[in-house]
C-alpha cells in the first residue's frame, strides 16, 4: 500500500496508533492532512488504514457492525470481518490494510485474510510502515512511554519515505 504510514505500539499498558497525514494520487500529494487513525465501537477501539480511503471507510463501517454483533470482542469481530472480506464479492475488491487495537489486543486485517497479532507490541503499514517499525523497534528499550516512540518513529519514517509526511494523528488507550 502506497501513501501512508500507520505504526501500533503497545507498551506499559498502553496501545497507541499513530499515522502521517499525507494522501497522494500517484506521485503528486492531494492532501497534507488526512485524518487514517480514529476512534470506534465508541471510544473503546482505535485503528488506522493504508490503501484506498474509500475502501478503508467502508472496512471500518464494517468493523463497526461486527463490533456491536460482538461488543468487547475485538479479536472475533476481525476474523468475521476478514472472512466477509475474503468471501463477499463486493468486499473482496477492496485495497486497504488496518491496524486496530482494544485494551487488550493489537490486530493487523488484511484482504488476505491477515489477522495477525504484533510480535513485541509493535507492528506498522503502509508504504512508510517498515520504516517506521525499524524506528520503534530501535526505540523499544530506550525507556521512551509508546506515544513518544510512535511520533518519533512516524518522523523518521517521514524523512525517509515520499509517500509520508510529519503531519502525525494519534489516538491511544490506557489498560
Amino acid at each position: 500500500m502506497h501513501a501512508t504510514t500507520i505504526l501500533m505500539v503497545r507498551k506499559n499498558g498502553r496501545v497507541v496508533i499513530g499515522g502521517d497525514g499525507q494522501v497522494s494520487l500517484g506521485q503528486t500529494i492531494v492532501k497534507g492532512n488526512a485524518r487514517k487513525v480514529r476512534r470506534l465501537a465508541k471510544g473503546n477501539v482505535i485503528g488506522g488504514f493504508a490503501g484506498s480511503t474509500a475502501d478503508a471507510f467502508t472496512l471500518f463501517e464494517r468493523l463497526e457492525g461486527k463490533l456491536e454483533q460482538y461488543p468487547g470482542q475485538l479479536t472475533r469481530a476481525c476474523v468475521e470481518l476478514t472472512k466477509d472480506w475474503r468471501t463477499d464479492r463486493y468486499l473482496r475488491r477492496l485495497e486497504a490494510m488496518m491496524l486496530v487495537a482494544d485494551k487488550e489486543v493489537g490486530l493487523l486485517l488484511s484482504g488476505a485474510g491477515d489477522v495477525l497479532e504484533p510480535e513485541g507490541g509493535i507492528m506498522a503499514i503502509g508504504s512508510g510502515g517498515n520504516y517506521a517499525l525499524a524506528a520503534a523497534r530501535a526505540l523499544a528499550d530506550s525507556g521512551l512511554d509508546a506515544e513518544t516512540m510512535v511520533r518519533r518513529s512516524l518522523v523518521i519514517a517521514a524523512e525517509i519515505c515520499v509517500y509520508t509526511n510529519s503531519n502525525i494523528v494519534i489516538e491511544s488507550l490506557d489498560a
